[in-house]
């Protein structure tokens, strides 16, 4: 059995720690209690990991509900347990910030799919007492949410204030708009699309080919090998890492400058800064994301395409919402372009939902919802305000 050195083996035990016994809530439903899935299977035993901030008020109206992208996890705005690095959304949770703690209950859970605690492919599987791994049956961005409704229904949550996420996170955010309609007071999804375009399931498709040619993917069974394909899921988070930034902001960044060396080498090191700075995005992440995981929820985002389920109507997936809604883009997010996210204002209008649109002038790319861009936070910040006005919530500062 080959074992990866030092270092990296203690951050992959650390990482897999997480899997069973991780640093936040979690709540386990038994066999008897199993998770329908769209593929026709089901998730029994089912353990959800979730993390909350704030206060949850007596009328538990002040729930927001945040739903995370690809790459994140539930820990939204505390230090992370494997990195010790901020949460994700730092930038967004916290006192006196967009989604202020000090007013709002905030519940971030983990996907099914997930390596943080969720059942996921690293979990173990009741029927053999090993990992899943590419047992684990393929999910959707439903399967997602239903998980998370029935964290809600555990919770006893029959309503929550706003749902919030961005880009896998958003798609999240549409899809409980659209299946649980009367659960959702405002829903904000942001940087995301009701489809994923062809180039971005071709973008999946490199990143997932990268994984499985690693030679200790071992046919995806790598955590009974002892094993682990640190380069090939390096090599899948390097590939979609540049989806996420906009040339002009890898320009201003790095331009041509070259990595601690005065002239080129003439060989295949990192003689550039952005080479250097792709592979560390890489490898950082392998300490703390499970390959199989990566498989899982990028085909999870392929699947999604809420008009197809829909008689191929995108309006009908909202007709008859009472929903408020905030949809943001930015304009250099080529991922998510701005006209994916008109046409889900479009399909809102057409069913006159209460709906507003932003299109942000950013140049930080796809990643802007994560970055320091005032104007979403100040749109947040409003929004959250107004809705939870018309819904009566009484909030701290407001004499409660």
């Amino acid at each position: 059995m080959n074992e990866t050195p030092g270092a990296e083996r203690f951050a992959d035990l650390k990482r897999r720690e997480q899997t069973t016994n991780p640093q936040s809530e979690i709540v386990h439903f038994p066999a008897s209690e199993p998770l329908p899935l769209d593929c026709g299977g089901a998730l029994a035993p089912l353990s959800i990991a979730y993390q909350t901030y704030g206060t949850l008020n007596a009328e538990k109206s002040n729930l927001i509900l945040i739903c995370h992208a690809l790459t994140g996890d539930q820990h939204a705005a505390n230090l992370h347990p494997i990195t010790g690095k901020p949460g994700w959304w730092d930038t967004m949770v916290g006192p006196g910030k967009s989604i202020d703690t000090d007013r709002y209950f905030v519940l971030c859970p983990n996907v099914i799919g997930g390596c943080m605690g969720t059942t996921g492919p690293s979990s173990i599987n009741p029927e053999t007492g090993r990992a899943y791994g590419p047992d684990f049956p393929v999910i959707t961005v439903r399967d997602m949410v239903r998980a998370q409704a029935r964290l809600l229904d555990h919770l006893g949550i029959d309503q929550v204030l706003s749902v919030i996420g961005g880009s896998m996170g958003g798609m999240q955010v549409l899809e409980w708009a659209a299946t649980y309609q009367d659960r959702v007071f405002s829903a904000i999804p942001i940087a995301c699309a009701a489809r994923h375009s062809s180039q971005n399931i071709a973008f999946h498709e490199v990143g997932r080919q990268a994984v499985m040619a690693d030679p200790e993917w071992c046919e995806g069974r790598y955590l009974d090998e002892g094993k682990s394909p640190r380069k090939g899921l390096a090599v899948a988070r390097m590939a979609a890492h540049i989806t996420y930034l906009s040339d002009l902001a890898l320009h201003d960044k790095f331009g041509r400058n070259l990595q601690d060396r005065e002239k080129v080498t003439f060989g295949f090191d990192a003689d550039f800064q952005v080479e250097s700075y792709l592979r560390h995005q890489g490898m950082s992440f392998v300490d703390r994301f499970d390959a199989n995981s990566y498989l899982y929820i990028t085909r999870a985002m392929d699947y999604f395409d809420i008009a197809a389920d829909h008689d191929g109507v995108l309006a009908n997936a909202f007709a008859g919402t009472k929903t408020r809604f905030c949809i943001v883009s930015f304009t250099s997010d080529w991922l998510f372009p701005t006209e994916e996210s008109r046409d889900v204002v479009h399909a809102l209008n057409a069913v006159a939902a209460n709906v507003s649109f932003v299109e942000i002038e950013s140049n930080k790319g796809h990643d802007a919802f994560l970055l320091h861009e005032p104007e979403l936070f100040d749109t947040v910040r409003g929004f959250l305000s107004a809705a939870a006005r018309h819904r009566g919530v009484k909030l701290p500062d407001e004499g409660a």
